[in-house]
């Protein structure tokens, strides 16, 4: 099993610059900024990268302090589809692009995505990691510079990111249905 754990951060939230990481417990991690956003998307894009750095056939366990956003990538994320893309209540849902892509990409992955919820700023290494290394792609895009991602081995380009990532995430067509497994919270 591969263990990633993500994290997001916001100078100023809303609207000040976010930064995103993803740490893998076996070595390699990966972060990027924005100039403005959210810390939920922070955290959703930190998500995002990880399961799209980690395709392939093994489960993969994302480790996040963000109930947001593991809610949105597996409990909420069935209903809000069946829904046509609104909330219980009949009404938009936030970040509905970024859960669209996040949607895709568990889809595509051939192995089961997973979620742990874990209490962050509490010294689990791992999550500390993720949260720093947030945290200074924020200050680093807020300062004008670039992130720079460590020890990368695969990526996807957007535009209006500040990444090392170098290949699209695939294309699943919107309305496929999420394997149950991929869903699960333990």
């Amino acid at each position: 099993m591969i263990i990633v754990s993500t994290d997001g951060s916001c100078l100023r939230n809303p609207g000040g610059a976010i930064g995103w990481a993803w740490v893998n417990h076996e070595g390699g991690n990966r972060s990027g900024g924005a100039r403005s956003g959210t810390n939920q998307i922070a955290e959703l894009t930190a998500l995002l990268e990880a399961v799209t750095a980690h395709p392939g056939a093994d489960p993969l366990l994302i480790e996040s302090d963000s109930q947001y956003a593991i809610k949105c990538a597996s409990e909420w994320l069935p209903g809000w589809k069946r829904k046509g893309w609104r909330t219980a209540s009949g009404g938009e849902v936030k970040n509905l692009a970024l859960i669209q892509q996040i949607d895709r990409v568990i889809t595509e992955r051939e192995g089961p995505v997973r979620f742990r919820w874990v209490r962050g700023h509490v010294g689990n290494h791992y999550n500390e990691m993720a949260d720093t290394l947030a945290g200074e792609a924020a200050r680093t895009v807020a300062d004008g510079g670039p992130v720079v991602a460590e020890q990368t081995p695969a990526a996807e380009t957007r535009s209006n990111w500040s990444t090392s990532m170098d290949h699209p995430a695939p294309e699943v067509p919107v309305g496929t249905e999420v394997k149950e497994e991929s869903l699960t919270l333990f």
